[in-house]
């Protein structure tokens, strides 16, 4: 198939010479129709005012003698200015024709004029069986002639067709004017509906412009020109492009902002991990300039310490960036049936015996297993940071409640402390990377502090199981609350003897 050429007119001219071209076929159409049926009707009492005339010349033949050349039955009164009246040869006349023998034509004065003999020669071979036909006779012009026979006396009739015709041409002359007056006035109007009409469209497509020229690739990009209400209305095209043109740019100003969101994040973590590794390093880089130098002002035992807890620092820290990374990228995690009660239990006892001056505490309220489906080692790694968070950012006394509920809808584990609280600035970017708590919840924090990244990875894993991480706080109590789907398969409730991780696993602290 040969490619469709595009289009190079506007949409306006296209419309404007389409509708031109339907109005001048329509109006052809109907001019023709008219002039074709006036004419049928004017021919047909021209042909029935001839018949008549052949008739009466019938008649007016029966009234005078036997002379074969007699037209006298012309000067009758009521006999038409330019009628024709011939007679032919009856003795030649063969198959119903003949030869014209003589013939006159009533003048404008009322007398009779003879034709000559061309003139009678454009009449022979008329049949004489009454039927109707056009001659053009030499010097008189069209004319509309029928012969009858009659009593055996051959005789033709006829009447000039210059009025029909006079009068179609006036008629189409008339049509033709008011033709191309009307066509003319409908080009104007529709040329002015059209430009009306289509002005809302011109107007999208003038935004739509606008909006191609502003600089999307880089930058924070607000503001964007939209299409004004009016020309939205959905009842309307112009209006659904116009309110479709809306909506497009909508999305791509949000998309924008996230993307802007998204680098200015990225340039933050890039600054946050380097500024974070460059610390280790360098003192790492320094111990161990120190070290090659041979210098007595350190013990290579304290070096050595030293740069092994920087080592091993640095090396927490790119772990956490190698998790936080694969869980972006949506890698898939190890899956298998938790036992949420086991699992914080553990980490509980775990965590009393890295802070034993605070109190642990633990609360089961389960009317289900507290099941889950998902990787039992990034879940402990949650509960483990939750709790290390309470432990570093709240003063010794502090008491940490870790609860697990369950029910057939979500299994939820909270963790509560009655600490001094996270600063209400800090609340809504708790759980973005290298995001740091101030003193007043950092007392008995390492002079260096914690990475800020702990409670990334705990949104993080919470997100990879499908589930969410809250958080509320306010001095003197501030509760995370981790809400995950129930494992879909649940197994029958087991007795309290059933529990191997609750009863035999590990002691249980104290409930609070």
């Amino acid at each position: 198939m040969r490619p469709r050429l595009p289009e190079r007119r506007s949409l306006r001219t296209r419309l404007l010479l389409f509708i031109g071209v339907t109005l001048v076929v329509v109006c052809a159409a109907m001019a023709l129709t008219t002039v074709l049926a006036q004419r049928a009707y004017l021919m047909g009492n021209l042909d029935e005012r001839v018949t008549d005339a052949a008739e009466r010349s019938q008649g007016g033949l029966q009234r005078r003698t036997g002379d074969d050349t007699d037209l006298g039955f012309l000067n009758e009164r009521g006999q038409a200015v330019g009628t024709l009246a011939a007679r032919f040869d009856a003795d030649r006349t063969e198959a119903g024709t003949g030869q014209v023998i003589a013939a006159q034509v009533v003048t404008d004065d009322g007398t009779q004029q003879t034709l000559t003999a061309a003139q009678r020669a454009a009449l022979d071979g008329i049949p004489t069986d009454g039927s109707l036909h056009t001659r053009t006779i030499p010097g008189l012009g069209t004319y509309r002639v029928t012969a009858i026979a009659g009593d055996g006396v051959p005789v033709l009739t006829g009447l000039p067709m210059d009025d029909v015709q006079d009068m179609i041409g006036g008629l189409v002359l008339i049509e033709a004017v008011a033709g191309a007056l009307g066509l003319a006035a409908a080009g104007v109007v529709c040329a002015v509906v059209i430009r009306r009409q289509l002005r809302p469209l011109g107007r999208v497509a003038a935004t739509a412009v606008e909006v191609s020229r502003v600089p999307l690739g880089r930058g924070a990009v607000t503001g964007l020109t939209r299409v004004r209400e009016r020309d939205t209305y959905p009842g309307s095209e112009a209006g659904q492009v116009g309110a479709a043109l809306n909506r497009m740019i909508d999305h791509v100003e949000s998309s924008l902002a996230e993307r802007q969101r998204s680098e200015e994040r990225m340039r933050r973590f890039l600054a946050d991990a380097s500024h974070e590794l460059r610390t280790p390093l360098a003192s790492i880089a320094g111990y161990a300039e120190l070290m090659n130098r041979g210098t007595q002002r350190i013990e290579p035992t304290l070096a050595w310490r030293r740069v092994s807890a920087e080592s091993a620092r640095m090396t927490g820290l790119v772990e956490d960036l190698l998790l936080l990374a694969r869980l972006d990228e949506g890698r898939p995690l190890q899956s298998s049936e938790v036992d949420l009660a086991a699992l914080v239990a553990e980490a509980v006892w775990d965590a009393r015996a890295a802070g034993g001056g605070h109190d642990w505490q633990l609360a089961l309220l389960l009317d289900t297993p507290a099941l889950v489906f998902g990787d039992e080692a990034r879940l402990h790694q949650v509960v483990a940071n939750l709790l290390a968070n309470a432990r570093v950012h709240t003063p010794a006394g502090t008491t940490v409640v870790a609860s697990v509920e369950a029910t057939e809808a979500h299994c939820v584990i909270r963790v509560r402390d009655d600490g001094p609280g996270i600063p209400a600035h800090l609340l809504p970017a708790v759980f973005e990377r290298f995001t740091r708590g101030d003193v007043s919840r950092s007392r008995n924090a390492p002079a260096d502090g914690g990475s800020g990244l702990g409670l990334a990875i705990v949104a993080a894993i919470a997100t990879a199981h499908s589930g969410h991480i809250d958080v509320q706080s306010v001095p003197g109590r501030t509760e995370f609350t981790l809400t995950l789907p129930p494992s879909p398969v649940l197994p029958e409730a087991p007795s309290a003897t059933a529990r191997p991780a609750l009863a035999t696993g590990t002691p249980r602290p104290d409930a609070g």
